[in-house]
């Protein structure tokens, strides 16, 4: 959550969905596009920065060039959906590095988790070993990813 209401304008959204297609644009390519000059752009990043709009900034690895062939969607549900449980369960799997995504859901499924492997048998030992054993698991159904055809970062940046 933003730290404080910050009002974003036209020119906030050409920067926001500039440095989310493109990270790594210089603060003087950033303010071409926005319009401005390189000092008020950068007073811009900032104070979006500061109001928690732009969280953080990081590299968009290919998981196939570093191993990764065996991406896998968890639907896990747990015994007890009391909030203390609820909470053990996001910090264990906060825990385990190839746990990349965890979402708590509505509904029968209590979280789906977005996990990567480099191969299907560590998947099937990671699967043993850290989610179907983890405390308060009642039932994990899992779902390999065939193909991916959208995978865009981010949000949406809108007239909203």
């Amino acid at each position: 959550m933003p730290s404080n209401r910050h009002i974003i304008d036209e020119t906030d959204r050409i920067v926001l969905k500039s440095l989310q297609d493109e990270g790594r644009l210089t603060n003087v390519e950033l303010a071409a596009r926005a319009g401005l000059t390189a000092p008020p752009t950068l007073r811009r990043v900032r104070a979006l920065e500061t109001a928690g709009i732009i969280r953080g900034y990081h590299a968009d690895l290919n998981p196939e060039a570093l191993g990764y062939g065996i991406m896998v969607f968890a639907m896990v549900s747990l015994k007890s959906q009391a909030e203390n449980d609820l909470r053990a369960f996001e910090e264990h799997v906060a825990g385990l590095p190839p746990i990349r995504e965890c979402h708590m859901l509505n509904g029968e499924i209590d979280f789906i988790l977005k996990i990567v492997a480099h191969d299907l048998q560590e998947f099937q030992r990671f699967l043993t070993a850290h989610l179907t054993s983890a405390p308060n698991v009642e039932h994990v159904k899992t779902s390999l990813t065939i193909r991916t055809s959208k995978n865009l970062p981010g949000i949406p940046v809108d007239d909203a």
